[in-house]
């Protein structure tokens, strides 16, 4: 799973919550946390300062995966 969508469920947030926050449209959020889609810098910036979360793990989750933070 990724850090983004560890971290959401962890805080029992919706993607429309989350998506509405950033500015992102809910399907592109969730494209994002599957891996199917890349965050651009500019969502990545907002999606980690929302989850206080590096934009390294944002931009390249796959190099996060498995791993906790703590």
């Amino acid at each position: 799973m990724t850090p983004l969508r560890s971290t959401r469920l962890q805080r029992k947030l919706t993607l429309e919550q989350v998506a509405a926050e950033v500015g992102l449209d809910s399907s592109s959020l969730s494209r994002i946390e599957r891996c199917e889609q890349y965050a651009g810098k500019d969502a990545a910036t907002r999606l980690a300062a929302f989850f206080d979360l590096s934009e390294l793990e944002i931009l390249y989750p796959e190099r996060f995966m498995g791993k906790s933070k703590s």
